[in-house]
């Protein structure tokens, strides 16, 4: 998905628990800006896989409830982006709240979706119903509003990278009290983190 999304195809090979990539542009006669961008996002996608699966694999499901948050302290100041998985019966079976830097609550809420679908992909999921607090991230998700900040464009274009790894993504906005644990999971980041991390 990602080598479709930047148009540059790798060589590449899956055998047995080793994958290899060789990187190079043809055109160029060798290593360019478009190979490194790739390697990053190779790097990206294999910890953040890394990071869902935690210390012991995700269950396998084919349906899940997946609500997002993201908060910055500041904005921009101090931020987190967390997410809670559930199954179709409302148990929770995944729940991640990671700090981010100085940034954004925009690029927060973004940054958490963006977790959370990778999750979602870990797991097998092929329907998955987002809810999140936030209208811009949803609206620009769904198409309905522009993306004005261009500074949002490079992490939505990774979202929308994601995907087509499922069969059905639905996005819903829900008003905040319907999203406490997603924004427990960033509070409890952010609480974490005092004036050490400010």
């Amino acid at each position: 998905m990602v080598a479709e999304r930047l148009n540059h195809h790798p060589r590449w090979q899956n055998e047995w628990n080793k994958v290899q990539f060789w990187l190079n542009t043809h055109s160029a006669g060798g290593v360019t800006e478009k190979d490194e961008q790739l390697a990053t996002e190779i790097d990206l996608v294999y910890r953040h896989f890394k990071e869902a699966e935690g210390d012991k694999p995700l269950p396998k499901m084919e349906e899940i409830k997946l609500f997002t948050d993201g908060g910055s302290r500041g904005n921009p100041g101090p931020s987190a982006g967390g997410y809670v998985i559930l199954d179709m019966a409302d148990i929770v079976v995944k729940k991640s709240g990671k700090y981010l830097g100085i940034t954004t609550n925009n690029f927060a809420e973004y940054h958490s979706l963006k977790g959370g679908l990778e999750a979602a992909i870990a797991m097998g999921a092929r329907t998955v119903h987002v809810y999140m607090d936030s209208l811009l991230v949803i609206n620009q998700m769904k198409g309905i509003y522009k993306i004005k900040n261009k500074e949002l464009l490079p992490i939505h274009q990774a979202v929308r990278g994601l995907l087509p790894a499922f069969d059905q993504v639905q996005f819903t906005h829900v008003p905040r009290e319907f999203n406490k644990l997603a924004d427990a999971a960033v509070n409890e980041v952010l609480d974490g983190i005092g004036d050490e991390g400010v």
